[in-house]
């Protein structure tokens, strides 16, 4: 791989799925490394170890305190990658730090505003979550997992289910509350990616409902210089479900579009 950024300090960071964490993109992050990239996977604000913000619900403040952990490490420009939620905070690094990225990698995403009607099921869950915060993992499991994961996966990889369930339950109340509130707050970002004019991938997990082929299509039309990949029996969590694929499909990125 040609360098970009001095050596070994070519950076990839990668954002995970609400409600996961970080531990969801080791596949990626081992194949990554193997690669010679600095990779990180951070849990975000809320989720595993780190703390939620005490600020009001907004994606801004997630991504304010990636780039300063960035600025910390002395990370000039990255790679970032991101899956679901995660997807929507890269999209709005590109907005406020265009600088900082030099590339995408959107997986299982949708650049396009919450509809009216997601907004109201969003704001729904929330409430549902802080009214009775020590159900939030059962509310989670009966409001979510279905759409998390694709038909294949829920009936060929328990395995996989259960680490997904274990995520669920593992969220706190709160945070659930605020990501939900964030997310539906969250601008269109189509007019973003069309003004980005680095390389971009965009993965797909074939049985994804939650962000289906339609919003793709909006992905591939905004993107210049972006390549697709669908991934077969995947869902909305392709790095989980089909963890080989995807890593394939995230190292030929690295190589062939980025690596030079």
């Amino acid at each position: 791989m040609t360098s970009r950024l001095g050596g070994s300090d070519d950076c990839l960071l990668l954002l995970h799925a609400f409600p996961c964490q970080g531990s969801m993109w080791r596949h990626q992050v081992q194949g990554a490394s193997q690669e010679g990239w600095q990779v990180l996977a951070p849990d975000l604000p809320g989720f595993g170890a780190a703390p939620l913000p005490e600020s009001a619900p907004s994606l801004d403040v997630i991504v304010d305190a990636l780039a300063a952990d960035l600025a910390a490490r002395a990370v000039g420009t990255c790679i970032v990658g991101g899956i679901s939620l995660g997807g929507y905070i890269a999209m709005n690094l590109v907005r406020r730090y265009p600088a900082l990225v030099d590339g995408l990698i959107l997986c299982d995403t949708k650049a396009t505003a919450d509809s009216d009607e997601a907004t109201s099921g969003r704001e729904r869950l929330a409430r549902l979550c802080e009214d009775a915060p020590g159900d939030a993992g059962r509310i989670l499991e009966q409001a979510v997992l279905p759409g998390l994961l694709g038909a294949t996966t829920r009936q060929d990889r328990p395995e996989v289910v259960e680490e997904v369930r274990g995520y669920l339950h593992a969220v706190d109340a709160h945070s659930v509350a605020w990501y939900q509130r964030a997310m539906a707050a969250r601008p269109d970002s189509v007019e973003v990616l069309a003004g980005f004019a680095g390389p971009s991938v965009i993965i797909w997990g074939e049985e994804d409902t939650l962000s289906p082929g339609t919003e793709q299509v909006h992905l591939r039309e905004a993107l210049h210089r972006s390549a697709f990949v669908r991934i077969a029996d995947a869902g909305h969590l392709a790095c989980l479900e089909a963890p080989e694929a995807v890593t394939s499909a995230i190292v030929d990125f690295l190589r062939d579009d980025v690596g030079g």
